[in-house]
């Protein structure tokens, strides 16, 4: 196919499944959290769907690419739709910071009578704006607990530090695999890429592990606003670990059977970038959720 050709993909059904997978996976999901019995094998039909669309779309995608059906302009694309993916996910965490800065710096505080809230000290009585904040308002007066309890459950500089280390050096494993695929260096960019895994899974591990304390310790998803920003920050960039995980064994896959070139590998640079990404939010973790 020549440059100047525009490539017009071909009707497909894979959008069409999807759409019914996730669609089902969602119906099966609320039904679950409401305890309908039918809820769980609905959840679980509809994500095999979704895997079956996934295996197919991309494997299709994949064979159009060693075919050499693609050309520049479609390349192109595919940096400029991983990059807007991307923009995306930057944007979805950054609205989970903003949540933390929030209430940290000013929703807590005004609860404790910052600024013009003169009457928050009189209406729960002993509040103070201490953070980490574990328990709501609607707990004080009705067992007795503190809203604010002093304490560091997760040490920053015990598993969180030893992640942060592990997370930088995948970043600089998959760089050198990026260059050893570049200079033509197939065994090493295999190494390379089997160390990025490996790293990938080992923070896994210690991220489960420092889960398993915590909750051992008290703090809960419904711990206050600290258990839930916690949780949900920490958790969701564990998912987003998770799928580079899969992505990058996928590549590594593709890297075994020849799909790559050094002049044409735009699928493990996509992967690249999103990992990278996901090392950089995991620095903003530390700084903002462990650290500070």
């Amino acid at each position: 196919m020549s440059n100047q050709d525009y490539y017009v993909p071909h009707g497909t059904y894979w959008p069409i499944i999807g759409s019914i997978g996730i669609s089902t996976l969602f119906v099966g999901f609320a039904n679950l959290m409401h305890d309908v019995s039918w809820g769980g094998p609905v959840m679980g039909l509809g994500g095999t769907i979704v895997i079956f669309m996934l295996f197919g779309w991309f494997g299709t995608v994949v064979k159009e690419s060693v075919g050499g059906i693609y050309n520049k302009q479609v390349d192109r694309s595919f940096r400029w739709g991983m990059s807007w993916f991307i923009f995306s996910e930057v944007m979805f965490f950054a609205a989970f910071f903003g949540a933390l800065f929030y209430a940290r710096v000013i929703s807590v505080p005004w609860l404790g009578g910052a600024g013009n809230n003169l009457f928050t000290p009189e209406l729960w009585e002993g509040f103070k704006a201490a953070w980490p904040l574990i328990s709501t308002p609607g707990a004080i007066g009705q067992n007795g607990t503190e809203f604010s309890v002093g304490f560091e459950l997760v040490d920053a500089w015990g598993l969180p530090a030893l992640n942060t280390a592990l997370l930088l050096s995948s970043g600089v494993t998959i760089t050198y695999a990026h260059h050893a695929l570049r200079n033509g260096h197939r065994n090493a960019l295999i190494a390379w890429m089997v160390a990025t895994i490996a790293l990938g899974v080992l923070f896994l591990g210690f991220q489960i592990t420092e889960y398993g304390h915590a909750y051992h310790e008290g703090l809960k998803l419904t711990s206050g606003i600290y258990g839930s920003t916690f949780y949900l920050l920490t958790g969701f960039h564990g998912f987003h670990v998770t799928v580079g995980a899969i992505m990058l064994t996928v590549i590594l896959y593709r890297i075994q059977k020849g799909h790559f070139s050094s002049e044409n590998h735009f699928a493990f640079e996509g992967v690249a970038w999103y990992w990278h990404f996901v090392d950089v939010v995991w620095l903003g973790l530390f700084i903002f959720v462990y650290w500070i």
